[in-house]
């Protein structure tokens, strides 16, 4: 016999909306989201979509009117709830845009709950369009099927990071001097992991992280990476050992 096909299908267009979404709600949409279902992918009444608000989970949605600067939406039906997210941030120092534009992109594939750029003695980079890097967010949980966004933090500089760091949250930091191996070491949440810029901490700045109960300096490996292949490298090590990789998939 044949499969019986998924539904629904996994190829409908998928969208995130803030306002929080529950059954017969009816919604409009306007602007790039409106001129995405209606000018590009040119959806009439009755076409289906799929929608989350980072609250509720996902929903199914029906087209109810549809035009090339508005469309409305009709939701229809429950999918699943918000997913639950490994308590775990991701800590990095700003880099050039483009670079940082691909960290948070894929660290939000990866998993991570929160996006911290912290600001150090040698980031080069101390201006964060933090409104840029959050569209980039949505658009990668919206293509990878997240039902929940990373948090995404303005930029702190580090010292002051330290001094209100949560007593209760391991904070794994990337030291180039070397440190224990993070997939050996990584356990569950809460924790985080600091990544550093492409100069890397100075000793003064080593010496702070050192120095704070909760941290705990990890090695990469034996190879000295790029910030942004550490930040992702980093955060696929932890969720390989104490995320959520080894849960099953549920759809």
């Amino acid at each position: 016999m044949p499969a019986t096909p998924a539904w629904p299908p996994s190829s409908l267009p998928r969208l995130y909306v803030e306002q929080p979404l529950s059954e017969g709600e009816t919604l409009t949409l306007d602007g790039a989201a409106a001129n995405y279902l209606g000018a590009v992918l040119r959806l009439q009444a009755g076409d289906q979509v799929k929608l989350f608000d980072d609250r509720t989970g996902e929903w199914l949605a029906g087209v109810a009117e549809a035009g090339k600067r508005r469309v409305s939406l009709r939701v229809v039906h429950h999918l699943r709830e918000r997913e639950a997210v490994p308590d775990f941030w991701l800590l990095f120092a700003p880099i050039k845009k483009g670079r940082i534009d691909w960290i948070v992109e894929k660290a939000t594939e990866l998993g991570a709950a929160r996006l911290v750029p912290v600001l150090t003695q040698r980031t080069i980079v101390n201006r964060v369009n933090i409104d840029r890097l959050r569209a980039h967010a949505v658009e990668a949980a919206e293509q990878c099927e997240r039902t929940a966004l990373p948090e995404l933090a303005e930029p702190q500089k580090l010292q002051a990071l330290l001094t209100s760091w949560p007593a209760e949250r391991t904070l794994f930091f990337a030291d180039e001097n070397g440190g224990e191996p993070l997939l050996q070491v990584a356990a569950e949440g809460p924790a985080a992991i600091l990544i550093g810029p492409e100069g890397g901490f100075t000793g003064e700045e080593r010496a702070a992280i050192r120095a704070l109960p909760q941290a705990r300096a990890v090695s990469l490996g034996p190879r000295i990476l790029r910030a942004e292949t550490a930040a992702l490298a980093a955060l696929s090590l932890w969720m390989a050992a104490a995320g959520d990789w080894n849960r099953a998939a549920e759809r």
